[in-house]
């Protein structure tokens, strides 16, 4: 566990904080959003209006008493926060339940012919089909003849902006991803993180995705150069069991952004074939473990999930949420460093994020003071500003 003394678990219960608006705002826009997206009958579309009413007004009830996974999250606190208000739970609880709620009202879960039906499905085409996923595949064709280490870099700083086509973000938020008009990293270990996959590298990267689409693609586009170059012998790319935080990436996510690549020409394809044939011989394994889709901590993480990050040459998490799990859904103060937040974590571990939420460790003091001079608290929330943060220590290295 950290090492520093804790600091405040984020809830939603202050008005005007970036957690209430998520659930006062966000929620109530996703599920009307996904209420339109399909030909629902009526008793989805009151399964709705109901988990509207719960989410906004009322409290936290319990799962049917026949739901598969009702034990599973009776485990990760469910009687405990049960009865209670959605905003005086811990925001990461209570934004992660609502996301399976909102399953269940839809009939993702269950039986029934809405059964597996990806709510979000909709928004994850438009995204991965949209003409801005073809400026980018296409721009692929120009890397090619550059040295190994600078297609490197790109490719890496592909994955970390990626993260800025996160759809939930943007069904609440439309239109301030380009309000900075010259993003920055407030940190970079990348010079580290790049130590850790070396040219003659032959270890096994577990690379933990957050969202489908135009995110996901640069995620696979990394993968694929880490593998052809031997950076890498073996990549584990974890992703969510069922949908989840309306774009987080799930194995059919994967399988539609690998025949997006697959059906682009040039350098596009080149990469699919990469792909495609690692995933045949083994080299590229996709896990869905149901921890992904935990409203807990990582430091909570169960023994087989320890283990297999323990025996990784890195472990990189894409994205804000996992950050948040990674580091704790705190309020830390942005100084606290990051090394100390990760210092439980079983092996080399390394965070890829754009900043989309309060959380934050690791700043300098002077980079601190710039980004609250310059935009005030926004700049936690804006999906303006990124990082690169790396702990290359493992928790067996510092007993």
């Amino acid at each position: 566990m950290p090492v520093t003394p804790a600091a405040p678990v984020l809830l939603g219960n202050e008005p005007g904080s970036f957690p209430h608006s998520v659930l006062a705002e966000r929620h109530p826009a996703i599920i009307r959003q996904v209420r339109d997206a399909f030909p629902y009958g009526p008793g989805q579309h009151r399964a709705l209006d109901e988990l509207l009413k719960s989410c906004t007004e009322g409290v936290i009830e319990p799962l049917p008493e026949d739901a598969g996974d009702r034990d599973r999250w009776r485990a990760w606190g469910l009687d405990d926060y049960a009865g209670r208000s959605w905003f005086d739970v811990p925001w990461l609880w209570s934004e992660s339940y609502f996301y399976r709620r909102l399953l269940g009202a839809v009939g993702h879960v269950g039986p029934g012919a809405w059964q597996g039906i990806d709510p979000f499905r909709p928004f994850k085409r438009a995204e991965l089909d949209a003409p801005e996923t073809d400026e980018e595949l296409a721009a692929l064709d120009a890397l090619q003849d550059r040295p190994e280490e600078e297609r490197a870099r790109a490719l890496l700083h592909g994955s970390l902006w990626g993260n800025r086509a996160d759809l939930g973000f943007r069904l609440s938020a439309a239109g301030t991803e380009a309000a900075e008009p010259a993003p920055a990293l407030v940190a970079d270990d990348s010079e580290t993180l790049w130590s850790l996959l070396p040219p003659s590298g032959t270890g096994t990267l577990c690379l933990v995705a957050d969202n489908a689409g135009r995110e996901l693609v640069p995620d696979l586009l990394l993968i694929a150069h880490l593998l052809a170059e031997g950076r890498i012998g073996r990549a584990v790319l974890h992703v969510k069991p069922y949908p989840y935080y309306v774009s987080d990436a799930t194995a059919a996510d994967v399988v539609d952004a690998l025949q997006r690549l697959a059906a682009a020409p040039g350098a596009a394809a080149g990469y699919a074939r990469v792909l495609w044939s690692a995933m045949a011989d083994g080299r590229l394994t996709v896990r869905a473990h149901p921890f992904s889709c935990a409203p807990l901590p990582y430091a909570d993480l169960p023994d087989d999930l320890r283990a297999e990050f323990a025996s990784a040459t890195l472990t990189l998490f894409k994205g804000d949420l996992n950050y948040r799990r990674l580091v704790g859904d705190r309020l830390w103060p942005p100084t606290t460093p990051f090394q100390d937040v990760t210092a439980w974590f079983p092996g080399p571990v390394a965070a890829l994020r754009t900043l989309k939420s309060d959380v934050i460790t690791g700043l300098s003091a002077p980079t601190e003071s710039a980004l609250v001079a310059a935009q005030g608290r926004r700049w936690r929330t804006g999906g303006t500003h990124a990082l690169i943060q790396v702990n290359a220590s493992s928790e067996m290295h510092r007993k």
